[in-house]
This record gives structure tokens, C-alpha cells and sequence, in this order.
């Protein structure tokens, strides 16, 4: 690579992520759904027709402001998870449970803006599962050593939802039973209902030692996809 070529790829770079930085910083002032190519070009000084160079649309920084968000919260939640990696499936789901709370608590406008509200006009591309995908992988593989070593109960299934729960098995993890797919589902909805519900202040006069809750919500999800509770 010449130093010429060098040098724009790494002006490029350092471009890019200034872009990003500003509409992180609109995303906490207004919203996504204000998001504006146009104003945040004029924040930073560049031309509409410059920072169309580097994100064509709305819609395209959308996706890259998503994939960066659902990234930074699997890293921050594979790194905790890492420190505990050798300990029970149990202490595990909890410790990834407490990392995506931590991470949402920190990130709470990056957070809504891949739980909360859908933005108007806006669908997400394929580009941006494999990041949004990152965390449910772990669970499944949480479940996955369960199982193999005879620590997973089988969640109860009804004979009418059988069906559905083998083509999401299928679908999702098809080396788990039906069972804990189903159950494994439920959990991570409720999961990232507990969260929302802390950091969008539906708990407000409702929870007050919400770390303790969180706890123990966190076991009940436990037990629900077949693990016994970490305490």
C-alpha cells in the first residue's frame, strides 16, 4: 500500500468515526427518528454532498450506528463472560444476564435504539444480524454444554405448540430439544424486558433495590430454559 493510499484509508477512518460519534451525540438529544444526514454534516462543518460519500442515506448510518451498538454490547458481555467461562452453565447465564443490564445501563441511548422503539420508515438489513446475533449465540452455547452434560431439565411444552417449537428448533438450535429452544425464546424476551422496563423508568415507585430483582429474575429465567439457579 502506498503512503498516499495509506493515509486516506486512515483519514477515511478517522472520518467515518467522527460521523458516528456526532449522530450517537443527536441520537441522545433527539432520538433516532430525527436523525439527520444534513445536521450532522453542518455539526461538523463538512458539505451534505461530502458525508453522502460515506453513508449515502439515513437509513445506511442507521444500520452502521446498529451493528456498532449490538457489537460493543456482545463484546462488553463476551469479555464478563470470559472471566467465568470455566464455572457452571448457571453462574455463566447469570453473569452474561448481568453484563447485557450493565452494558444497557451505560449505553442507554444505543440500547434504545436497538430495543426500543422501531423508527419510523426505517427496516434493519441482514447486515446487521450477525452483531445483533452475537449474544443469543452465547446463551445457546450456555445450553448447549448444559445439555451435553446432563445439567439441562426439560422445560414443560404443551402438545399444541410442539410443532412450532420443532420448526424453531430447527431454525435457531437444532442440536437442543424443542423444549429449551421454546423456553430459551421466552427467557431472552423477558430478559430484555426487565431491562427496558429498569432503563425506561417503568420501575419507577415499583422496584426500588433493583440489582436484587434483577437477580432474582435473572434465576427464575434459570430455571425456566432448565438451568438450576446460580445460587
Amino acid at each position: 500500500m502506498s503512503t498516499a493510499h495509506g493515509a486516506r484509508a486512515r483519514a477515511r477512518i478517522e472520518v467515518t468515526a467522527a460521523i458516528k460519534e456526532e449522530a450517537r451525540r443527536q441520537l441522545a438529544a433527539e432520538g433516532a427518528a430525527k436523525l439527520s444526514l444534513r445536521a450532522v454534516a453542518r455539526e461538523l462543518g463538512m458539505a451534505s454532498s461530502a458525508l453522502y460519500r460515506y453513508f449515502p442515506s439515513r437509513d445506511d448510518l442507521l444500520t452502521a450506528l446498529i451493528i456498532d451498538a449490538y457489537n460493543s454490547l456482545g463484546e462488553a458481555v463476551e469479555t464478563v463472560h470470559d472471566e467465568v467461562a470455566d464455572t457452571s452453565p448457571a453462574r455463566r447465564w447469570t453473569v452474561m444476564c448481568e453484563g447485557a443490564r450493565t452494558w444497557a445501563l451505560g449505553h442507554s441511548h444505543e440500547y434504545a435504539l436497538i430495543y426500543g422503539s422501531p423508527v419510523p420508515g426505517y427496516k434493519a438489513p441482514d447486515t446487521t444480524v450477525p452483531a445483533a446475533s452475537r449474544l443469543a449465540f452465547l446463551a445457546f452455547d450456555i445450553l448447549r454444554d448444559a445439555h451435553r452434560c446432563s445439567a439441562l431439565a426439560l422445560p414443560p411444552l404443551s402438545a399444541g405448540l410442539r410443532p412450532e417449537a420443532e420448526r424453531m428448533a430447527a431454525d435457531l438450535a437444532p442440536d437442543l430439544p424443542p423444549e429449551v429452544v421454546v423456553a430459551m425464546v421466552a427467557a431472552w424476551a423477558e430478559l430484555f424486558g426487565l431491562v427496558g422496563f429498569e432503563l425506561f423508568g417503568q420501575f419507577h415507585r415499583v422496584v426500588e433495590d433493583r440489582e436484587r430483582f434483577f437477580r432474582h429474575a435473572v434465576d427464575r429465567l434459570a430455571r425456566s430454559v432448565g438451568l438450576p439457579a446460580a445460587s
